[in-house]
């Protein structure tokens, strides 16, 4: 008997051209999974899509479309189910930080020479707006458009990737934060909802990686070396390093597979022991 029960579905995996979500659609195809790497880079997208054909000999296609674009999303939708047909398995990874949306300090002094355009009166609402609506609306949408599939074959799983920063907010990142806690929220929300349709909506909590998006908080530009805020990172993580994407495939594994069959609305840290660490 296979205990996974995965051979053979179909994954929708967004913001598949990214470190993280293509280490994870390799651990699918793996297991045998067709997987579809939706990118907003169609080039990328399907970049991936044939590395992953080659190394385990298993169907993968690469679909552009824009999270935060329904239009696109169904569009996408249509051109899955020509492929491979109805999805089985949703990894809503699409994400990101943004500078704009970030402040130059981490706290206020109130000192005479502070500048109001370093800390939370300087953050631009555009930014704020583009990484919420990135984070959360682009996880909400691709949910609705992809679980018809599953409604209609009563059966699906979708993973929503979270942060540990929706357990307690990162200083400087407040958009990002509240977005990854809205993500969080929205998981349980939909898994209740989803609970007598045989969906279940789990999501993971990854600790510190170095990505594009957050290298510019966590890597001196000029010196290559951890700054005083990716030190501080380091020091707060028991285990004193980043994590690496594979090591979050474990996880994806168990929540997509038959192991998980009664667990629905968590969401599972993967953070070195962040979570658990005081200071102290």
């Amino acid at each position: 008997m296979n205990e996974l029960n995965l051979k053979g579905k179909v994954a929708v995996i967004t913001g598949g051209a990214g470190i993280i979500c293509s280490t994870m659609a390799r651990s699918l195809a793996a297991q045998g999974v067709k997987t579809v790497i939706l990118d907003l880079n169609k080039e990328a997208a399907v970049s991936v899509a044939v590395e992953i054909e080659k190394e385990f000999k298993t169907s993968s296609i690469g679909v552009s479309a824009s999270v935060l674009d329904k239009a696109s999303l169904e569009a996408a939708r249509k051109e899955i189910h020509d492929n491979f047909g109805p999805i089985d398995i949703l990894i809503n990874g699409a994400g990101g930080n943004s500078p704009a949306a970030t402040t130059k300090v981490e706290k206020m002094e109130c000192t005479e020479d502070e500048k109001l355009e370093d800390t939370f009166f300087g953050l631009q609402i555009e930014g704020f707006d583009k990484v919420f609506d990135l984070n959360f609306k682009g996880t909400l949408l691709p949910s609705m458009v992809f679980a018809t599939d599953m409604v209609k074959k009563k059966s699906g799983v979708i993973i929503n990737i979270s942060s540990m920063n929706s357990y307690r907010p990162l200083t400087k990142i407040a958009a990002y934060s509240a977005a990854k806690a809205a993500v969080n929220n929205f998981t349980q929300w939909l898994a209740v909802h989803f609970s007598k349709t045989g969906i279940r909506v789990n999501a993971i909590a990854p600790g510190f990686l170095l990505t594009n998006q957050n290298r510019f908080l966590l890597i001196d530009e000029k010196t290559g070396e951890l700054t005083a805020r990716g030190n501080k990172i380091i020091k707060g993580t028991p285990m004193e390093r980043y994590c690496v994407p594979e090591e979050l495939t474990g996880t994806l594994i168990y929540l997509v597979s038959d192991l998980s069959k009664f667990v629905t609305g968590i969401v599972i840290p993967v953070d070195g022991g962040f979570s658990a660490y005081s200071g102290v």
